[in-house]
């Protein structure tokens, strides 16, 4: 059975990590790179460092910070926001980024999906999906969760799997930043629907809510930033926590 992952998430606006609820509100926390090292130190799996207001700004990430990440880190870095060319990824991945996300642009022009997996691999490409509830129905949103798109969270995930992603990165923006818990059921059905690994990420406020979404769906990982910011836990702490109640983590 393949080992489950804790993902520590850098959410950098303006070059400091930064957070709030459903994307708004922002409040510094930290120094990407200091935090990054402290989470390497408490056994995280991997980094996630997202710039996120790179595509409302109409911007390219802010490489300068990624490669200071990157350079003081052994666990892999996946960093995304502003990504929307193949030259874009190329410039993040030589800057230190082991796997690139990709939101926004994925949805205006699907084919990058698998311009990006034929020339760096599929192990380098994570396709982010934001979702958001409208009526009975999980809607994909990009911008920071601005704009709807119309498209079916679930089937723009078997899409993107189609089209060469080689990981989701799914976010509840409901849920973003609230401590409430995973957004379970359609975390869980878009894990169902595809063969890639799916990270759920928004909502997490505790230890119980790693947990719930591990044991409920079938994600490979799960992504927080709240409870690691302002120190409700560690990751250890966290490892420690899932395998006591059976969970296997690396």
């Amino acid at each position: 059975m393949l080992t489950k992952r804790i993902i520590p998430c850098l959410d950098v606006k303006n070059g400091k990590v930064v957070k709030g609820i459903n994307f708004v509100g922002l409040r510094d926390v930290g120094n990407p790179p200091e935090l990054a090292m402290e989470y390497e130190k408490q056994g995280a799996d991997e980094i996630t460092f997202l710039d996120i207001s790179a595509s409302l700004e109409e911007r390219k990430t802010m490489l300068n910070a990624v490669s200071e990440t990157a350079s003081k880190l052994f666990v892999p870095l996946t960093v995304g926001g502003g990504i929307r060319t193949v030259q874009d990824m190329r410039d993040a991945l030589n800057a230190g980024a082991d796997k690139v996300s990709i939101n926004s642009a994925a949805v205006t022009n699907p084919e990058m999906i698998t311009e990006c997996a034929d020339s760096f691999g599929k192990q380098c490409v994570v396709v982010a999906i934001d979702g958001k509830k409208k009526g009975d129905k999980w809607e994909v949103v990009t911008h920071g969760g601005t704009k709807f798109t119309g498209l079916d969270v679930v089937e723009w995930a078997q899409e993107v799997q189609d089209l060469g992603a080689g990981e989701i990165l799914f976010t509840s923006m409901d849920a973003d930043g609230v401590k409430t818990g995973y957004d379970i059921v359609p975390t869980g059905a878009i894990a169902d629907a595809v063969d890639i690994p799916v990270i759920a990420s928004g909502g997490c406020g505790s230890m119980e809510h790693i947990y719930e979404v591990f044991a409920q769906t079938r994600v490979s990982a799960a992504l927080a930033a709240s409870i690691f910011h302002y120190g409700d836990c560690t990751v250890g702490g966290v490892k420690e926590y899932l395998r006591d109640r059976g969970i296997n983590v690396r």
